[in-house]
């Protein structure tokens, strides 16, 4: 928690003004019982009306300077805490965009969006809280106890029992509980996961018809989270009637007191009704701050949680000092180069080198999980080598900055993703100064303009979030031509045809060797016939690499290469075959 406070200096003024206001509203919340004792001893017993008015109209003016410092230390400490989870969450979001992907698959995206989200409006309602009561409740408790011994000092005894009985439960409750908390949290991290996987996955479940086995897994963890959310309330349940029941009892024995010294003469009437607003005002304090220190507790758990986010380091350095020329294309070449992900037991690629040219189209095809997007991933520092290096231009990748490489990468993920907005929207994320001239040419080389032209509005055409309103092979060309429009040094296309007809993946092909910035492309397929043209086709097998060369090349030399190709044109190597015989 000590950790966030920084993100608090910005409303120093906020945090003083806010406690103090609330301190000057208890200050005249004490001074009232002694007004009533007033009225009742002077006014009431003296049968003096101008005594009781005048009071009276006292009474009056403290309860209207009250509420005034009220809403105002509330307006102040509003306005620190909302201020305070703002910048947390834009700290969180900023960090969390540093993070490389090993740390966003450890971490997970249910529990980011859980801190970003639920846990930092904890620490909101916890700051508000703190600010307005923690100084306000301890000042009444310590306040009311004095006061009473300015009153009797026997009968204020009974205070001096009661104030740190109640503590022990308070201060008890919030040590069992805080732990607890950081379960439940936990808890919920793994619900939102369970909801969002089978959201995103929903296809796939109705596909496989596993509908209740999924909600028999949601209700599981869901119950797990119902039951100790139910244990910590019980617990933290608790505080209020013990604490009403300890105040009555004080309330009880200060009566008896009170009527034996009143009739000893040692008290009068309104000195005991003063005592008891005391009390009264302990009680209300108290529950108050237990309430607080249970929002406090949970606002210190999820304290906890964002602060371990922040304290994550991206694995990732970012110390390139160099810049990346990108004048005469640039080259890119894998020396020996292997990825072991983050707790796996072995590499997933290990080996690899091969050299691509500037302007050079290398393919990259292998087997289902072979390792073809881990290869493609290490260029853009997706993932670093855990062992040998790849180079740009023949310098370390890492000797560059992220920013400098990405800045000239062009990445079409496997999965299309499209943004909310207009279709000119989602082509500027590479180049927002791109012109209609710019966009319609990238377009046009992604065999995507007639898609823009079949739709209302054109370029205006509204997209819905991850391109919903799109069928897979128009996001594909879509996401290409977004690629295309920031005219990148580098492109890659990690299987982004996969859902394109061979004649539309064939025109690509050709405009993609037509481009006139001519940059270096890396081909990721499954498919021998988006990469059979290629300049240099890197073959994959188990993370190993296992051949590499022309497509005509691998047909002679790499047995892995042929299978593939002939498991995709059958009748065609047949024929190839017969005709050599």
């Amino acid at each position: 928690m000590k950790g966030l406070f920084v993100y608090l200096k910005e409303y120093t003024k906020e945090c003083i003004l806010g406690p103090l206001f609330k301190l000057l509203e208890a200050g005249f919340d004490l001074i009232v019982p002694l007004v009533m004792a007033s009225i009742i001893d002077v006014g009431i017993a003296n049968g003096d009306k101008g005594h009781i008015f005048s009071f009276g109209g006292i009474l009056v003016a403290l309860a209207l300077i009250g509420l005034t410092c009220s809403i105002t230390a509330q307006y102040f400490a509003a306005k620190a805490a909302v201020g305070f989870a703002a910048n947390v969450r834009h700290a969180l979001f900023e960090h969390i965009e540093s993070f490389s992907f090993s740390e966003v698959d450890d971490i997970g995206t249910s529990t980011m969006i859980t801190r970003m989200t639920s846990d930092i409006n904890q620490l909101q309602s916890g700051v508000n809280m703190a600010l307005r009561l923690f100084l306000r409740s301890p000042f009444i408790v310590f306040g009311a106890a004095i006061m009473a011994f300015t009153i009797d000092f026997k009968a204020a005894l009974i205070f001096v029992v009661v104030i740190p009985l109640l503590a022990i439960v308070i201060f008890g409750v919030m040590l069992i509980s805080m732990p607890l908390y950081k379960k439940v949290q936990g808890n919920l991290d793994n619900v939102l996961g369970r909801t969002r996987q089978n959201l995103t996955g929903a296809r796939v479940i109705r596909a496989f018809n596993k509908e209740n086995d999924e909600i028999d897994k949601f209700c599981e963890e869901n119950e797990a989270l119902r039951k100790l959310q139910l244990f910590v309330g019980k617990i933290s349940g608790l505080t209020n009637p013990v604490t009403y029941v300890m105040i009555n009892i004080g309330l009880v024995v200060l009566l008896w007191t009170g009527a034996v010294r009143i009739d000893s003469g040692s008290l009068t009437q309104g000195q005991v009704i003063a005592l008891i607003n005391y009390m009264s005002q302990i009680l209300v304090e108290l529950v108050k701050l237990a309430n607080t220190i249970v929002l406090s507790t949970k606002a210190v758990a999820c304290a906890g949680r964002v602060q371990s986010v922040l304290d994550m380091k991206s694995s990732m350095s970012d110390n390139g000092k160099l810049q990346l020329a990108t004048d005469n294309g640039v080259s890119v070449s894998f020396e020996n180069a292997a990825l072991r992900y983050s707790g796996a037991g072995e590499e997933s690629v290990s080996g690899i080198s091969f050299n691509a040219p500037a302007g050079s189209i290398t393919g990259v095809i292998g087997g289902t999980g072979s390792g073809k997007s881990t290869l493609v991933n290490m260029i853009p520092r997706f993932y670093d080598a855990t062992s040998g290096v790849v180079k740009l231009n023949g310098v370390d990748i890492k000797d560059y900055p992220i920013e400098d490489v990405r800045e000239n990468i062009g990445v079409v993920m496997q999965k299309a993703v499209l943004f909310h907005g207009t279709i000119r929207e989602n082509m500027k994320w590479g180049n927002e100064n791109a012109t209609d001239e710019e966009i319609m040419e990238a377009l046009k080389a992604a065999q995507a303009l007639e898609v823009v032209e079949g739709k209302e509005g054109g370029l205006d055409y509204m997209i819905e979030q991850g391109g919903r309103n799109l069928s897979g092979g128009q996001r594909q060309r879509l996401t290409i031509a977004r690629a295309l429009v920031k005219k990148p040094a580098m492109l890659i296309l990690d299987d982004s045809a996969s859902a394109l007809d061979y004649a539309t993946d064939a025109k690509l092909r050709k405009s993609l060797k037509e481009l006139t910035f001519n940059p270096t492309i890396f081909i990721v397929s499954q498919r021998t016939s988006s990469i059979q043209h290629a300049d240099n086709i890197v073959v994959l097998d188990d993370g190993m690499l296992v051949g590499q060369g022309t497509h005509d090349e691998l047909l002679k030399t790499c047995d892995v290469y042929e299978e593939i190709y002939n498991s995709q044109y059958k009748d065609t190597a047949k024929e190839s075959k017969k005709g050599v015989i």
